[in-house]
Formats: structure tokens, C-alpha cells, sequence
């Protein structure tokens, strides 16, 4: 999936297929075009759930969140998920965090593959938002709803103004549920907009 705009949150989406792409508008605006990748993402190295719950101890959000009102991470919404990925001691560049799914839901998979992504470099020295341009994932079984699992992302490089991400679930005895790849890109934190 590749976002080319901002979603909007409370209004529906219309897709389309035409090919081997999907594309996703909200009324006459582009939001993102779908297309199956040929390589399934690498997984993150697994972290335990102490290791996890320390790092969210570390969650710059709570204080300092350039979208405080994220479905995933935001500390303003309280109807959200609320993740608080933070870094994980001895482990540069990655971040962890617990989540304890509510349902098997596939969508919010993809929504916690994303949001700890874009925090491995807000633990880092990046002065700027980052926002999310592409993500890949690979959905190897279901959450366990009401089980505590882990959440785990790490830089794999970048470029510029660009950063790749992996992201993974695990459950806390070490199965992988979905790993995921992305790109984020770095943004004036003067253009950001609410997530």
C-alpha cells in the first residue's frame, strides 16, 4: 500500500480495481493505490513481554507527540489503541511495546504494524515528524483477543528524508502473528496534520 493523502477518519472510502492494483478514494481524492508485493517482509528479532513493557515506560508520546490524536498512539484518544512503543535497552535503532488485542480484527494488525514504525526514529536524533508513505505486510495466523502479545519495530536504513522500517507481532510465547515493512517520510513539523 502506497498513501499518496490523508485519510479521513469519519468519512467512507471507495475502492477499485483495476488490474493487478487496487485504488482507494474518499469522494474525488486519491488516497492510496494497493498492489500484491513478490517478497513477504522480514520479521524483527522477537522481544519478551518484560522487555516490551520496559520500553513503553520510555514512550516519548505521552509528552511529546507530534499527532497526539493517532488512533494507534495518540495520548488524546481515548477510544484508541494506545501504544506506547519506546526503545528497547541494548537494541539501537528499535523500538517495543505491549498490545493486548480486543478482537482478531485484521485491520487493526496493519494499524500496529504501522505507528511503531514511525517512533524508532522519534527515540532517535530526527528533529522532524515523520508520516508514513508505504507499508507491506504478510499475515502469517490471527491475534489472540484478550492475550498480551509483543509489538517490535527497528530501522533497516534510509536516505535523506526517507527511513525504512520493519515492524513485527509476536505473541509473548514467541509466534509470529504479521511482520511488516515500511517507509516513513520526514516532514517540517510546521505541515503536520492530526492523524
Amino acid at each position: 500500500m502506497t498513501l499518496l493523502a490523508a485519510p479521513p477518519l469519519e468519512s467512507p472510502l471507495t475502492v477499485t480495481v483495476s488490474g493487478r492494483r487496487a485504488f482507494v478514494r474518499a469522494d474525488d481524492t486519491l488516497i492510496a493505490s494497493v498492489v500484491r508485493v513478490g517478497r513477504a517482509p522480514t520479521a524483527v528479532p522477537f522481544v519478551d513481554l518484560a522487555t516490551a513493557r520496559m520500553g513503553a515506560r520510555g514512550f516519548r508520546g505521552r509528552t511529546e507527540h507530534p499527532f497526539p490524536t493517532c488512533f494507534v498512539c495518540g495520548p488524546d484518544r481515548t477510544d484508541g489503541l494506545r501504544l506506547a512503543p519506546g526503545p528497547v535497552a541494548g537494541r539501537r535503532h528499535t523500538v517495543a511495546c505491549p498490545w493486548t488485542p480486543a478482537s482478531d480484527d485484521p485491520d487493526l494488525v496493519w494499524s500496529v504494524l504501522d505507528c511503531p514504525g514511525g517512533w524508532v526514529e522519534q527515540h532517535g536524533q530526527r528533529r522532524n515528524s515523520l508520516v508514513l508513505n508505504r507499508l507491506s505486510v504478510v499475515m502469517l495466523r490471527q491475534v489472540e483477543p484478550g492475550e498480551p502479545h509483543v509489538v517490535v519495530a527497528e530501522r533497516l536504513g534510509g536516505r535523506g528524508r526517507t527511513v525504512r522500517v520493519g515492524s513485527s507481532v509476536y505473541t509473548a510465547s514467541r509466534q509470529l502473528v504479521a511482520a511488516g515493512a515500511a517507509v516513513w517520510t520526514e516532514i517540517p513539523d510546521g505541515l503536520r496534520r492530526g492523524g
